[in-house]
């Protein structure tokens, strides 16, 4: 394999709906070429960082390496549509927590953290009990086959969102269409009419409207739901502007909802890969929690997020220069044979497993506690309810860059009604 055309591979969406041919690719990256110069046609160059304890490194040192203004794989075409777009010669359409740095982050996410703290989180898990049982009473209905994908994997996190957020059931199916529009939009089967640019643009304009009316209403009518958090929000003693909430609500139902999704559908592909796995988590419900850390680590929906270096560094012997973009592979450090023994195994009661699912230091995902709760509910569910259950024809990947996913998974099963 030339160098120009593995830089190419590395950055193709093609390469993350492929698992086989990702892992192959970066299992010799970190043995070979751990800190990596990358120079993709049509993209700006950036340093591939594929080992656990680099990816670290660069994440608790956000003075050194900042996330502004690079924030993932975006092409060069892209970038100057948006620049021409933003009127602000910024390449970010959207202000994003995780395209802040400090002093601006640390306010930004104080607005939501409290909301998404285990103490306050604990007020729902009765309601996520009650949606986890409704969606596996939805399987059951469907006389013992289903695409998991699209019958409960992309619904339930949606709608836990979404409910959250204060967005009535009604609207599930146009967030849904919305959120597939931006991550999926290399791929033809979830981006709809438009592709690529077109796609995302669309679909964030769709939600910025949708969200500037359900704002304006929460300032009218405040309620007890996070919407209405975000609306009233002070910074700097004065009132959240529209384009910052409005981006507020953005990453949180596209972030809450297309990751959690992406770890329920593959930790349930692992589990019937590994039938071992299955039976011990089966016959030992309080393995859950372990083995929903390690569902996080085997599926690592985010694949990357980039940091440029605010000064000139020394990493691995490479000189990174001020300036210098570097892409942190998630996947990659989450399979590091120097820190996860046996990594290409599936184990439910993998300990310790200190994956970085969630990234890692100051930009470590604000809703990682709720994907937690959420998984943990919807499989005590599942499982408890599970006679038997297989594979009923081939998976499949969403081909995207940044947050992938299975967008197929066919299964034949049999459920126990449920007892409440």
């Amino acid at each position: 394999m030339q160098p120009r055309r593995l830089d190419d591979i590395i950055v193709d969406p093609q390469t993350y709906a492929t698992p086989e041919a990702y892992e192959e690719i970066f299992t010799k990256l970190r043995s070979e070429e751990p800190v990596r110069w990358t120079e993709p046609e049509g993209y700006r160059p950036f340093w591939l960082v594929s080992k656990y304890h680099d990816v670290l490194e660069i994440e608790r040192q956000n003075d050194k390496f900042i996330n502004w203004p690079r924030l993932n794989l975006v092409s060069i075409e892209e970038e100057e549509k948006v620049r021409a777009g933003s009127g602000k010669g910024s390449t970010n359409p959207l202000r994003m927590l995780v395209n802040m740095d400090d002093p601006e982050h640390r306010p930004h996410r104080a607005i939501a953290q409290s909301w998404f703290m285990p103490p306050n989180l604990r007020k729902l898990e009765g309601n996520l009990a009650n949606l986890a049982r409704e969606f596996v009473d939805n399987m059951e209905a469907l006389n013992g086959s289903c695409d998991f994908v699209n019958s409960v994997g992309v619904w339930y996190p949606l709608r836990v969102i979404m409910q959250i957020l204060g967005v009535p059931r009604e609207d599930d199916h146009k967030m849904l269409a919305w959120t597939k529009a931006v991550t999926g939009s290399f791929d033809s089967e979830m981006s709809g009419a438009l592709s690529g640019v077109a796609s995302r643009q669309a679909a964030i304009q769709e939600f910025f409207r949708y969200f500037g009316v359900l704002s304006a209403e929460r300032r009218r009518n405040p309620t007890d739901d996070l919407a209405t958090v975000i609306a009233n929000a002070k910074l700097d003693g004065k009132d959240i502007g529209e384009f910052q909430a409005s981006s507020y609500y953005f990453i949180i139902a596209t972030a809450g909802h297309d990751t959690t999704s992406s770890t329920v559908a593959g930790g349930l592909l692992a589990l019937l890969k590994n039938p071992k796995e299955l039976a011990k988590l089966r016959n030992n419900l309080d393995l859950l929690p372990g083995a929903i850390e390690e569902m996080l680590r085997w599926v690592s929906p985010v694949t990357h997020f980039f940091r440029t270096a605010a000064e000139d560094y020394v990493l691995r012997g490479k000189h990174i220069k001020a300036g210098d973009s570097l892409m942190l592979s998630y996947p990659s450090a989450n399979r590091d044979e120097e820190v996860f023994p046996d990594p290409f195994a599936f184990k439910v009661d993998r300990t310790p497993n200190r994956h970085v699912a969630f990234g890692y230091g100051p930009h470590l995902c604000l809703g990682m506690h709720l994907a937690k709760m959420e998984m943990k509910a919807l499989y005590r569910e599942l499982l408890s309810r599970l006679e038997d259950i297989e594979l009923a024809g081939e998976p499949a990947w969403i081909k995207a860059n940044l947050v992938t996913g299975l967008k197929r998974l066919p299964i034949r099963y049999k459920l126990r009604r449920s007892a409440a």
